[in-house]
């Protein structure tokens, strides 16, 4: 049996933080990782998606380019061209992983980890121990019980596939169904949505998913509310039909489940160590990222809280100094986590919504402007940018804000420094506005 200081269950983004961060504070670290290096973001999540987005959006310059002058020719896209290149970059960044863990001096085992005990892994038939272990698993894919469902495919199957669909459905109502719908329809797909409930991205400010409701639908895409899936079949031309349970039925080459993530948690045999989870596979933790048992720990998206890459990251780096550095105070704070989803329009947000503030506050005062930005002053597309500040108390202390449209993914960060901070109004009202920008106007807000 091999002993550590640390053990890091998972080589994502959080499991790989972790373990370099506690190495560089001199303990003896290790990563078991069954997959590629870089966990679900850098594999089939945050940066390939990114790579399709970009490539949607130069699809969309070329439609507008005639606004401008330009006299565009035959536009040839090539998926097939895109995938290959894209591949290679993300397995370049895995690569790149490889080595900051080898050079930080951590040691990777390639393999599933299950626990013996509370201090004991096993990967392979081999045991490994140590003091401190946390779990930075990640989670997966749901795709629903119902007949016909394998016949889709998940996130993970849409970065798998080798030609652009002509139709596709999209099944879901979340960040993810939103993204990959924006990408399939960019890019010339005819995209429907198929949404359970009344509204696109539930949780977030009713102002962000009213605005881009209203965009993807004047962009093309078709949006079915209230619609649940109830069979999947295959037809002989190899085309999909999708029943609903409304009676309607579409015929698709691709349908797509975006229904929500599991946390890959079943397989480390918890009940070993003392642990359990519940019936989504999430661990619970403190604030501290402890488990319920001494020595363990768990981080990312298999504690269900805020499932951003950044967090898993920066839990990880806080759980590590905690523990290496003598830093006993160290922890991540979960509040105020700014995010980009990165739809058409993307969105910005940080803080709390409009109806979370009205909950939580008695004296809410709420700052709008909803416009057409200047690049779309000369093109036929013109979606709007709608902003917001949602302030409390008698010094309008910023506690939300809210950006959907050009370049709210880049703006929106900086601003969220200042929210941070705990911003007031009169400290927006303060400074000075960049023009001619879409940010300036989270400034100049009346």
């Amino acid at each position: 049996m091999k002993n550590y200081d640390y053990i890091a269950i998972g080589g994502g983004s959080g499991g790989v933080a972790t373990a370099r961060r506690a190495a560089e504070y001199g303990a003896r670290a290790l990563v078991v990782e069954a997959a590629r290096l870089g966990g679900t973001c850098v594999n089939v999540g945050c940066v390939p998606k990114k790579v399709m987005w970009y490539a949607s959006n130069i699809a969309q310059a070329m439609r507008d380019a005639p606004g401008y002058g330009f006299g565009v020719g035959e536009v040839r896209f090539d998926w097939s061209t895109l995938k290959a290149r894209r591949d290679a970059y993300i397995a370049r960044l895995n690569g790149i992983y490889g080595g900051m863990l080898e050079k930080a001096g951590v040691d990777v085992v390639r393999g599933f980890a299950r626990f013996v005990d509370a201090h004991t892994i096993e990967v392979n038939g081999e045991r490994f121990s140590a003091p401190h272990i946390v779990i930075a698993t990640g989670g997966r894919p749901l795709v629903p019980d119902i007949p016909g469902a394998e016949l889709g495919i998940d996130s993970d199957g849409f970065f798998a596939l080798e030609e652009q669909p002509r139709r596709v459905a999209v099944v879901g109502a979340g960040y993810i169904a939103v993204e990959l719908a924006g990408v399939f329809n960019g890019l010339g797909s005819e995209v429907s949505m198929l949404v359970r409930g009344p509204h696109l991205l539930r949780p977030f400010d009713a102002m962000l998913r009213d605005e881009l409701m209203a965009q993807m639908q004047e962009d093309g895409v078709k949006l079915h509310f209230g619609t649940q899936v109830r069979s999947v079949a295959r037809q002989a031309d190899g085309a999909l039909r999708v029943e609903c349970d409304d009676g309607s039925t579409l015929e698709v080459d691709a349908l797509v489940w975006a229904t929500g993530r599991r946390a890959n948690t079943d397989r480390l045999d918890l009940a070993a160590a003392g642990l359990a989870a519940d019936d989504k596979g999430v661990i619970s933790t403190d604030a501290f990222q402890n488990t319920a048992v001494p020595g363990i720990y768990a981080i990312g998206d298999i504690t269900g809280r805020a499932e951003l890459t950044p967090v898993a990251i920066a839990a990880g780096r806080r759980l590590a100094a905690r523990l290496f550095l003598d830093r006993p105070d160290s922890k991540l704070d979960y509040d105020s986590i700014p995010t980009v989803i990165f739809s058409h329009p993307p969105i910005g947000t940080v803080g709390l919504s409009e109806d979370e503030a009205r909950r939580r506050h008695a004296d809410v005062r709420v700052y709008r402007t909803r416009f057409t930005g200047m690049y779309h002053a000369l093109t036929e597309h013109r979606p709007k940018t709608s902003m917001k500040l949602v302030c409390v108390g008698a010094d309008e202390r910023i506690v939300g804000a809210h950006v959907i449209g050009e370049g709210a993914d880049e703006m929106l960060q900086g601003f969220a420094v200042a929210v941070k901070m705990g911003a007031r109004k009169a400290d927006f009202d303060d400074t000075i506005a960049i023009h001619p920008t879409s940010a300036e106007e989270f400034v100049t807000l009346r």
